[in-house]
């Protein structure tokens, strides 16, 4: 082996440089949403329910009966994406919604016993890879890396735009089979 073919061979283990660091952070964010792509996809064929889906159910767990509004607030999506998203698990019988008795104009929602066996179902959200390296950092790491990791999703956020992209996308998985 000569010496270009070791030159060769670290260049390739060597991240690219680019000269503007805001570039940088944007092919990092690209590797993210590429992975999180993959691992949603995984997740649909795994369970029948998008990423959304399930996170939005595990919400709707997580808080008892509760409003779409609340939900939105939890899972940080619009009001609107997370009602075309509970739409869509009402139609499929995985939540229920019904009026508040104390006030009509308020709609609950909560899990069904279908819901909930297909919450149980889900696979996690998270590849098991980078939850295992996530782990072997040392807490005060884990928090840098989330207090970052919000940093950047400030930075990149589009505000009140009327523009939100649909995280529900494509038809409805089939319906797996009920309890």
């Amino acid at each position: 082996m000569d010496n270009n073919d070791t030159q060769q061979d670290t260049d390739m283990e060597q991240p690219p440089v680019y000269d503007d660091p805001a570039y940088a952070v944007l092919v990092a964010v690209r590797g993210i949403i590429r992975a999180a792509n993959v691992q949603s996809k995984w997740v649909a064929k795994t369970c029948g329910l998008t990423t959304p889906q399930v996170v939005i159910l595990q919400a709707v767990q997580d808080l008892g009966e509760v409003t779409s509004a609340r939900v939105a607030e939890q899972v940080e999506l619009s009001p609107a994406t997370v009602a075309t998203v509970m739409d869509r698990l009402e139609k499929r019988d995985l939540i229920e919604r019904y009026r508040s008795d104390k006030d009509r104009r308020i709609v609950h929602s909560r899990l069904t016993a279908f819901g909930q066996q297909a919450l149980g179902k889900a696979p996690p959200l998270v590849n098991e890879k980078f939850t295992d390296a996530f782990s072997l950092l040392a807490i005060g790491d884990q928090r840098k890396v989330v207090h970052t990791l919000e940093e950047v999703a400030k930075m990149l956020d589009v505000g009140d735009s009327d523009v939100e992209p649909n995280f529900d996308l494509g038809p409805p998985v089939a319906h797996p089979e009920k309890p």
